[in-house]
């Protein structure tokens, strides 16, 4: 397309000064904050940030949710991606139609609705009194099962949508060649499926992990101040507080995490994929 190389690189320049005077830059500044203290260069905003009980219960917190999220929706993403993918071409077309669907309506809207499912005088609690499982409504605003419900709902299209491309891209042959040999369901899944859906099941971890990891308005508005993560932590940190240092220190460790999350997930696609 180009005669050379560099009629690439100059066609490419002006996007990437853009993003970094945009977004890298500024990144750039806002995560050394955290690595400066007193002119010099140090650790201690980060050593102070672990020291404290709070930061650490929210740390682990958000890690756990964010795993419990990926995980939960990998599941339900290979048996609904399963199905999707082994029905008739407009039936096909329908069901991803609807998949998509919440993508397109605002994550603060689709948050607000479990307000109105999982309130005191919400569906859930009139089905749990109605059939006599509790006398009074249960509490089930403000916890982390909410949380989990809200970020699980919110991301899980994204797994779905990715194992969908991942199995549309197997060979049609495979499951029933392995089922030939004498493979059990469970073996057909881990040494066949698995394996040939592992980008797949790396882009969509990737996208609901960090998602999950880095999301403000769903636990913001499901957990509240009693179930902090580290988003509204760093809101909190900003706009209670002024202490921006600490935001910066919070916001280096999202991106860390994101990242390292991303690399797990290849080298143990990788490795599976060899053995």
């Amino acid at each position: 397309m180009f005669q050379n190389r560099a009629e690439a690189l100059a066609l490419a320049l002006p996007a990437a000064v853009f993003a970094t005077v945009v977004f890298l830059l500024p990144v750039a500044i806002l995560l050394s904050e955290g690595f400066r203290a007193g002119g010099a260069w140090t650790l201690s905003a980060y050593t102070g940030f672990f020291s404290e009980t709070l930061n650490r219960t929210v740390f682990l917190r958000s890690f756990r949710l964010a795993i419990e999220v990926t995980a939960v929706s990998a599941v339900i993403g290979y048996a609904a991606a399963f199905a999707i993918v082994n029905l008739p071409a407009n039936g096909k077309g329908r069901m991803i139609g609807l998949i998509t669907l919440p993508l397109m309506i605002s994550p603060v809207a689709r948050t607000y609705a479990w307000i109105v499912i999982l309130g005191r005088t919400g569906i859930v609690n009139q089905a749990i009194t109605g059939l006599g499982f509790s006398a009074d409504p249960l509490r089930l605003l403000f916890t982390e099962t909410a949380v989990f419900i809200g970020l699980l709902q919110l991301f899980l299209p994204l797994m779905i949508l990715s194992l969908i491309s991942a199995l549309e891209n197997m060979p049609r042959d495979a499951i029933p060649a392995a089922r030939v040999l004498g493979a059990n369901w469970f073996q057909v899944f881990w040494k066949v499926v698995l394996p040939l859906t592992r980008e797949g099941l790396v882009i969509g971890g990737t996208l609901v992990f960090t998602g999950s990891l880095t999301a403000y308005i769903t636990p913001a508005i499901l957990g509240g101040s009693k179930v902090l993560m580290l988003e509204t932590l760093m809101y909190q940190q900003v706009s209670v507080a002024n202490d921006f240092v600490s935001a910066s220190v919070i916001a280096f460790i999202l991106i860390v995490m994101s990242f390292a999350a991303n690399i797990l997930l290849k080298r143990l696609a990788t490795a599976r994929s060899r053995r």
